[in-house]
């Protein structure tokens, strides 16, 4: 079997499953093992479908309420970010990706395993959370991360579950859906992409289902704790693998 197909595939499974037991990371999961293959820029084409197709899965399985008054200074920013990262995605070869993938795995996932322990942050308003969609706009841009930033940032601003799931479910559906009208108005998914689509969809589709049956028995913090202990160690990966490349360089 081709080793992108295997790749895709291998990665969709995984990523799936993680997303439809936990409930986030689909981009970040799958990244971890599509980086070491895969074109980033068929890569980030691919971690915006199956982010997009596991928050649709989620949406009709899982409904979440709407609260415009909280969503609208996210999706404002967010909007606005996304072309930024549209444009730096052509600038990312394999090796830079690759740092930049594994820098934001050792950030972010100690940071969310120690958010419930953090002050609470209480200042900013709605200029803050504007600025913080406009940074997961960005970041989906080129890799469809929207969630990364809008995530850490409702659970240090202590929101509570409902309406954190809400924030980020809505806003994860809006923004993964420009990016995707984004990458397609701009000829970023080319004609040879087209078949991935029928490779990632059927491969994540089961995993998710199964991991949402699985999560009623599981505990979401333990599970919660193991998945991102196991991104970091994929992200120190990635920086060793790929920062001595980047250092010949110079």
């Amino acid at each position: 079997m081709d080793v992108t197909i295997l790749s895709l595939a291998l990665g969709a499974i995984v990523a799936g499953f993680v997303q439809g037991l936990s409930g986030f990371a689909f981009s970040l999961v799958a990244m971890t093992i599509w980086a070491w293959t895969l074109d980033p820029k068929l890569a980030a084409v691919m971690a915006v479908f199956g982010s997009l197709t596991g928050q649709i899965i989620a949406a009709l399985s899982v409904r979440r309420g709407f609260d415009f008054a909280r969503l609208w200074p996210f999706l404002l920013g967010g909007l606005a970010g996304i072309p930024i990262g549209v444009g730096l995605l052509p600038l990312l070869d394999a090796n830079l990706f690759k740092a930049a993938l594994g820098c934001l795995l050792v950030i972010w996932c100690p940071t969310m395993l120690l958010a419930p322990h953090l002050p609470a942050i209480r200042f900013g308003g709605r200029v803050a959370d504007g600025v913080i969609g406009l940074a997961g706009g960005i970041m989906g841009g080129f890799g469809g991360f929207t969630g990364v930033f809008p995530t850490l940032w409702c659970t240090l601003r202590r929101l509570d579950k409902h309406t954190q799931r809400s924030i980020i479910q809505n806003f994860n559906l809006a923004t993964l859906a420009v990016t995707m009208a984004a990458y397609l108005a701009s000829g970023t998914v080319t004609r040879e992409m087209l078949p991935m689509f029928a490779v990632v969809a059927p491969a994540m589709l089961i995993p998710t289902l199964l991991g949402t049956r699985l999560y009623i028995g599981i505990s979401e913090a333990a599970f919660r704790r193991i998945v991102l202990g196991l991104l970091t160690l994929s992200g120190f990966a990635l920086l060793a693998s790929s920062l001595p490349k980047l250092a010949g360089r110079f």
